[in-house]
């Protein structure tokens, strides 16, 4: 094993790529020259030159287009956005596109794309750039969503998601850039579709994703101090979700807390709380919990979005309302 920063792990994900498939290139905003906007292709340019990675103008629609184009002939671009807040300008692209090419071509067509960026909130960056898309993209069939939140994991499902034949959504976060953590050494993947058990336990299951999940680390170890056991699943990929994981979980604990950064409505926490009803009513010793965001944009005042995001302590009191002991 060895220690990388979150953005050193896509580095090597995306390197290791494209010198592994000449196919793979590399597009965005600040890519290239500028080493990437948080350094996360930091000397590509110099080792695999203009052609492979390649610096456009602001424009989103443009060059989200191009990609999608050039994945219907045969290459497996990588498209970054500075932020997927800026993915909306290219959205038709991803949606009715990248995501429907397959089947209104009969299969004659594949769109390999990855469009990978960073998701959700980043401190004070105001509501406009501060929003979690995962249930959106993850709505449209089509695509598959990655969210991953450590950098073993990021470099993992890169890879995965770079020689998948669909296109893939990777979500990541500006606040886990320099997140450090161990990665294998050597050529590995991590399936899509397949969540982690970042913790075991037997009172509570935690289902999260993404830099959120951090809260949900520090209330299970808070809650341990009052021998209160969390189970804390990491789905890291959104969709397909891992269905079973979740299941088999709550079938141990017979409670379950979702905490996901998203506005209340319609969300990833929504669609697992349905499954679970569904199919494990009978193992359900309290009602779901899930935690959101409030359902407002995201202030800028440090203070409105301290309140306005959810925190550890969020998640200590939830799991104290399944068992009951608020």
């Amino acid at each position: 094993m060895k220690t990388l920063q979150f953005r050193e792990a896509i580095q090597e994900a995306m390197s290791e790529e494209m010198r592994r498939d000449e196919s793979v290139y590399l597009m965005g905003e600040e890519v290239a020259e500028y080493n990437g906007a948080y350094k996360a292709s930091k000397g590509m340019l110099d080792e695999f030159g203009p052609e492979r990675v390649i610096d456009t103008p602001i424009s989103e629609l443009g060059f989200a287009g191009i990609g999608v184009g050039s994945a219907m002939i045969g290459n497996r671009p990588i498209i970054e956005f500075m932020t997927f807040n800026f993915a909306l300008v290219g959205i038709d692209q991803i949606i009715n596109n990248a995501a429907k090419i397959r089947q209104m071509s009969g299969g004659q067509f594949n769109c390999p794309i990855v469009f990978r960026g960073p998701t959700a909130s980043a401190g004070q960056l105001a509501a406009t750039h501060s929003q979690a898309f995962e249930s959106w993209y993850a709505n449209c069939p089509g695509l598959k969503v990655v969210v991953p939140s450590n950098p073993k994991d990021a470099k993992g499902l890169l890879k995965a998601a770079i020689r998948d034949n669909d296109p893939v959504i990777f979500m990541e976060s500006e606040q886990m850039y320099g997140d450090k953590g161990e990665v294998p050494e050597g050529e590995f993947t991590i399936p899509l579709g397949v969540a982690d058990l970042r913790r075991e336990g037997t009172d509570v299951t935690i289902v999260s994703f993404g830099k959120i999940i951090k809260e949900a680390d520090k209330a299970a170890e808070e809650l341990a101090k009052e021998n209160i056991s969390v189970e804390i699943i990491d789905l890291r990929t959104v969709k397909p979700l891992d269905y079973e994981a979740v299941l088999n979980s709550v079938k141990k604990t017979n409670r379950l807390v979702i905490l996901e950064e998203a506005w209340p409505f319609g969300n990833v926490a929504t669609e697992i709380t349905y499954h679970v009803q569904a199919n494990a009513f009978d193992y359900l010793d309290a009602p779901i919990v899930k935690i959101n965001t409030a359902d407002t944009p995201a202030p800028y005042s440090p203070v409105l979005l301290a309140e306005w995001l959810p925190n550890h302590e969020d998640v200590v009191k939830a799991v104290k309302k399944v068992l009951y002991k608020l």
